[in-house]
């Protein structure tokens, strides 16, 4: 038969070889009609041993695996005889239910054991070791795959990965396949996440018109939200304009008339800032204006200062033992003075003991201070530098899920605000302006506000450039910290960290102290002393635990980048062993003992205290922790997060990444004992000084830099910053229209 002849091939999967939970992609063995086996590979999700599958394909001859069936199409019966059935259930496709549940349903129901799940599952509970909330359960774990099976075979069947059913299912449960038919564009909505050329496709091949209103108001939010991955609060008019015609291949006057009609719905705002016709996503706007003008309205309170604050001062530094700095004690006046200030200052200039002061200050005054930061290694630095409780803004302000359209809600806010009366916040310089207004809205009207954090370091994720927007615009009371305390002045760490954002260049050969550079040059070479230093070299001559390094990379793909330094280090640092049960996860294979980042914020996942009978609910984007086991028969991962024990189903693994090495952007926050830095290979739009300056002020004792000393110096030269496009600044300097 020619190899590319389309051909029909029908059997019964035998055994689900290797299967892509976020692509599809999957290898089965198949027993065929006339008894032989063929080995399958084609795009098959949540294929499964014991039913049958009608394929459609060619034969290809693969120059390992030889002579196997390649599909291109498939429509899936549900097995049929007992056999069929019980290696179908064996098979653990439906989450609780093992061989030994399997063997226990089929004995009972034979041939109709799939019926009696799917239409009369109060029969099951009659059955040993299976209680009715089991049964209700293990019934509706089979509705959810049937009906996630069909939402990803017509999501297959356009080109689109089904990785994307998931999540609308989980939005939209049994009405997904529906409402996408109904709007495409719903792919793209931010629960979903999708592809805008996927969602556009789709939309086209259902019959939507080229230049129809739908169309083009899914172009032109998405070009918004797309925007604010690279920052931008706004985008100017004529710039959405013109990228929206040329995502969707139309002349701009439609594009200009749904423009209009978008800002006349509200759904886009228009608002001229600093003579820019700048446009909105709606809630940016919200964001932004609200965010200036309860800023604006802080700093104009002036408040009184305690007549004994000079008796204050006087005996906070008696208790810590310290003569405050001149910008320190004025640190101390400004924000006894005034409802809301800025503090900014580089490594080792004293921030710390100014927060500790205010902390001291505060309370001596008879205020209820918090504490918060950005992420949770933040506010777990912070409490641990303050002696105080600290936590990460979104745990203060109780963020979770709106149940109907899974957007994120803050239970905190101007109706129910935090009991306090004075707020310190601590890694500013992270907070998107969202956030920012998010933790304004829930400050009590005459609560006091610090902000504190380092300018210079890499701006927030998320849209805005809040931190230095606020300085920049002079509105508001700042403080710069810039002495270089006794203390520190020996750390070639913070000299260096300086001399970096100065823009001048430090002897980085000179390896002495706490600063060492390593020369590599390839990128493969520089991957293989990093794991050295982190396996043997650190551990064994300066007995700093692996557990206590961190490697940063600017990139997270190329032989230097976060996806090969962590293979690398896994390999390594943990790898395999009989007694550590393991799951393989797209791409990725998670053990036991392995480092994992969560890589989103997540409002639902449940954690527990290790050994007490605390719980909770939450993890949070950049939180680090180990695995500490894998349940495959009840299809589950626990991640310790320093004892807050939290539960993953296998669906949600894709939430988690290795962590041995990550970006330097994931790093910001967080203080680590030993930094390990690759610098080979380094992409040109992530070779700048901010970059740079961020990852050396993420070390403690010891940092280690591997890399080409040409591209340090690149780096330290490029000072150059992408403009984002943010109207805070202007708004808090009264700069509007």
């Amino acid at each position: 038969m020619d190899n590319n002849e389309l051909t029909e091939l029908v059997g019964t999967v035998t055994e689900l070889i290797y299967s892509n939970e976020e692509n599809g992609y999957t290898v089965l063995a198949l027993e065929a009609d006339d008894g032989t086996r063929v080995n399958v590979t084609g795009t098959l999700p949540f294929a499964a041993p014991g039913e049958q599958l009608i394929l459609h394909g060619s034969w290809v001859r693969h120059p390992t695996h030889g002579r196997q069936f390649q599909a291109e199409a498939a429509e899936r019966k549900m097995p049929v005889g007992a056999q069929a059935v019980y290696q179908y259930l064996a098979g653990r496709v439906i989450k609780g239910v093992g061989p030994a549940t399997a063997s226990l349903i089929v004995s009972a129901f034979g041939e109709k054991a799939l019926d009696v799940i799917e239409r009369e599952p109060e029969r099951l509970a009659e059955l040993k070791g299976i209680s009715r909330k089991k049964a209700m359960e293990i019934s509706a774990e089979l509705h959810r795959q049937k009906g996630l099976r069909h939402l990803m075979e017509m999501l297959v069947g356009h080109g689109i990965k089904p990785q994307y059913a998931i999540r609308l299912f989980r939005v939209y449960g049994d009405e997904a396949q529906a409402k996408l038919e109904e709007n495409p564009f719903l792919l793209v909505s931010q629960p979903i996440g999708g592809d805008f050329a996927d969602a556009d496709r789709l939309a086209l091949e259902l019959g939507l018109d080229g230049d129809s209103p739908d169309r083009i108001a899914a172009a032109l939010l998405f070009e918004l939200r797309h925007n604010t991955g690279n920052g931008h609060v706004f985008i100017p008019r004529e710039k959405l304009i013109a990228a929206t015609a040329q995502l969707i291949g139309i002349e701009p006057e439609p594009i200009e008339e749904g423009l209009d009609v978008l800002i006349d719905s509200g759904d886009v705002a228009f608002s001229p800032i600093a003579g820019v016709e700048a446009c909105y996503l709606a809630e940016l706007y919200a964001a932004e204006s609200y965010t200036a003008e309860r800023l604006g309205r802080m700093a104009q309170t002036q408040l009184t200062v305690p007549v004994d604050f000079s008796d204050i001062l006087a005996n906070l530094e008696r208790e810590q033992g310290i003569t405050y700095a001149p910008l320190q004690r004025k640190t101390l006046e400004i924000a006894a003075e005034h409802q809301v200030m800025v503090i900014t200052g580089g490594p080792g200039t004293g921030k710390t003991t100014t927060v500790r002061a205010l902390l001291s200050m505060f309370t001596r005054m008879g205020l209820d201070v918090k504490l918060a930061a950005p992420t949770g290694r933040a506010a777990k630095r912070l409490s641990e530098l303050s002696s105080r409780e600290a936590l990460t803004i979104h745990r203060l302000l109780e963020a979770g899920y709106a149940p109907d359209s899974q957007a994120l809600v803050f239970k905190r806010d101007e109706t129910n605000p935090l009991e306090c009366g004075a707020m310190i916040v601590d890694e500013c310089s992270m907070i998107d302006i969202t956030l920012m207004k998010a933790l304004l809205c829930a400050l009590p009207k005459d609560c006091r506000l610090v902000l504190v954090g380092d300018a210079d370091q890499l701006p927030s994720v998320g849209p805005g450039n809040v931190f230095m927007d606020i300085l920049r615009s002079h509105a508001i009371p700042a403080v710069r910290l810039t002495e270089i305390f006794r203390q520190t002045a020996d750390s070639r760490i913070v000299r260096y960290a300086h001399a970096i954002n100065a823009g001048a260049h430090p002897d980085i050969a000179e390896n002495k102290g706490d600063f060492f550079f390593m020369r590599r040059t390839s990128a493969d070479a520089a991957r293989e002393l990093v794991v050295q230093l982190c396996a043997e070299r650190l551990p064994k001559n300066m007995g700093i635990p692996s557990t206590e390094i961190q490697v940063l990379t600017p990139a997270r793909r190329g032989a230097a980048g976060v996806y090969s330094l962590n293979a690398a280090l896994q390999a390594a640092l943990n790898p395999p062993a009989p007694d550590k049960p393991e799951k393989k996860y797209a791409d990725c294979v998670f053990r036991v003992g392995d480092r994992v980042m969560q890589i989103r914020n997540n409002y639902d996942i449940i954690w527990v205290m290790a050994n007490t009978a605390q719980s909770g609910v939450g993890v949070y984007n950049g939180d680090i922790g180990y695995i500490l086991s894998i349940d495959t028969e009840n299809e589950i991962a626990i991640v310790d997060y320093d004892g807050r024990l939290a539960t993953y189903e296998f669906d949600m693994l894709s939430e988690l990444e290795h962590a041995w090495a990550i970006t330097v952007h994931k790093s910001q926050g967080s203080e680590y004992r030993a930094v390990i830095l690759c610098l080979t290979g380094t992409p040109p739009q992530l070779a700048y000084r901010s970059l740079l300056y961020t990852a050396v002020t993420r070390a403690r004792e010891l940092m280690i830099t591997v890399g080409d000393e040409a591209a340090v110096q690149q780096m330290i030269d490029n000072h150059k910053q992408t403009r984002r496009y943010s109207g805070l600044r202007a708004r808090l300097a009264g700069e509007n229209g």
